[in-house]
């Protein structure tokens, strides 16, 4: 069926195989995720104020706010499985969410290298969001864009399509060279540290356990968004686009997971103003009775 003729459809004149899902999205699935987001954003909101991370809890409750709209938008589609003001409003915001979680995270790098060995990074470590954090808009402007065209269009512009897709694999390439940049510090800083070039004292198990939580969510954001692009690979008239279980599963699943999981390794833990405090001070002391200067703490 063409998507103008959606509008007249109802549920006694139309199959639901005649809407745009080909399915009746699940009022209780979306319900959930709703609730669960609004929950993440919660604790987001309070993690920021506890340990002054204001960036941080911004760029994630942004994100999350998103979600709650998108899958408002889904709720929109159970009422009205034809209702194409539905579909755009969980196709754009479901969409670009992720967006601002990944800025999130690509901040959270930099902080990391800067408390770890700067000199370890095989660029300058502002570049991590000097770069990374342009390119994330970029993905955003160019997702909403194709969101956009195809609100205008009611769904039968190709280029808007074409656009989102654009800005979906924009956002996958700059995920993998982050991802590589990250697996590269990593190794480059095990190195330092074994030659002395660098020190391991901040790299206890509180930052390990922030260090691993972050990398996990963004593997989930990542297997994430490749879903996304197969998904709209073939438009909005795909088979991928039909299967709601799919899109619980590697859409919904992987990016809740992703933030509760930020909200469990909240990078707070090792960076709030607290923290950097008593640990500087505990290792202070773990040198000077060891017999250390304390002097080499500080360099």
């Amino acid at each position: 069926m063409s998507s103008n003729q959606w509008d007249v459809c109802t549920f006694t004149t139309c199959s639901i195989k005649q809407s745009i899902f080909q399915y009746r999205p699940s009022l209780a699935a979306n319900s959930v995720f709703i609730a669960l987001f609004g929950l993440s954003l919660i604790i987001h909101v309070f993690e920021g104020v506890f340990y002054k991370q204001k960036t941080f809890a911004m760029l994630m409750s942004l994100g999350c706010i998103c979600e709650m709209i998108g899958y408002g938008g889904r709720i929109l589609m159970w009422k009205d499985p034809w209702g194409f003001n539905g579909f755009i409003i969980q196709i754009v915001c479901i969409t670009i969410a992720p967006v601002f979680m990944t800025a999130a995270i690509y901040v959270t790098l930099y902080r990391s290298i800067m408390k770890l060995s700067p000199s370890s990074a095989a660029f300058k470590p502002a570049f991590y969001y000097q770069i990374f954090v342009p390119c994330d808009i970029v993905a955003l402007v160019l997702q909403s864009v194709g969101g956009a065209m195809s609100s205008q269009s009611s769904g039968s512009s190709q280029a808007g399509v074409n656009i989102g897709l654009a800005g979906l694999s924009f956002q996958v390439l700059t995920l993998l060279i982050f991802i590589a940049l990250g697996c590269q510090y990593t190794l480059r800083y095990r190195a330092d540290a074994k030659l002395g070039r660098a020190s391991m004292s901040s790299l206890d198990g509180r930052f390990k356990w922030v260090f691993g939580m972050v990398s996990f969510a963004t593997l989930l954001i990542f297997i994430r968004c490749v879903y996304r692009i197969y998904e709209l690979s073939n438009g909005y008239h795909g088979a991928a686009l039909h299967d709601e279980g799919l899109f619980i599963g590697l859409e919904s699943i992987m990016i809740i997971l992703a933030t509760f999981i930020l909200n469990m390794g909240h990078p707070g833990m090792v960076f709030s103003p607290k923290y950097q405090q008593s640990h500087a001070a505990d290792v202070t002391a773990e040198m000077s009775d060891s017999g250390v200067s304390t002097e080499k703490v500080k360099h």
